[in-house]
């Protein structure tokens, strides 16, 4: 009795290509939705990285240049595809920026490293006065952790 013939399975490469087409034709209605939340996050990234600055000269200037807060560079979130983020760190604290393609941006933290993420405050791109005030809180709170032993 010969074995059953049956049509053999596409190769590994082809598959992935095909789920890729499939996923790139789905995603791509997003692409210039993420394009503006990605802008959103470079202005957001830059106002925080021009604000630190002005921290950490100032507690050089007051005897405590080591207190260096690092901004990583905008990347794909990590929970979610259409939506870039960039974190705040020093040592173990972090907070967190994410910016999402439908409009929005969360604060997230602080928080420690490898602990639960929270607590989260999410606006809308047209909340500017209210991201601003809540900005300033975020930044405020991360520094109280981040540099208190």
């Amino acid at each position: 009795m010969a074995p059953p013939t049956s049509s053999p399975t596409p190769p590994l490469r082809a598959r992935l290509e095909e789920i890729g087409r499939k996923v790139g034709a789905q995603e791509g209605a997003h692409q210039a939705a993420l394009g503006d939340a990605r802008r959103r996050a470079e202005s957001l990234q830059h106002e925080i990285t021009d604000a630190l600055a002005g921290f950490h000269a100032a507690a050089a200037a007051s005897g405590a240049p080591h207190l260096q807060i690092d901004v990583s560079p905008i990347r794909l979130d990590d929970k979610h595809v259409r939506a870039v983020e960039f974190e705040l760190r020093r040592g173990r604290h972090v907070a967190i920026v994410t910016v999402k393609s439908r409009g929005d941006v969360t604060l997230v933290g602080p928080f420690r490293a490898g602990k639960t993420e929270g607590p989260c405050l999410t606006f809308p791109f047209s909340a500017e006065r209210e991201l601003a005030d809540a900005l300033g809180g975020f930044l405020e709170r991360f520094l109280d952790d981040a540099v208190t032993p």
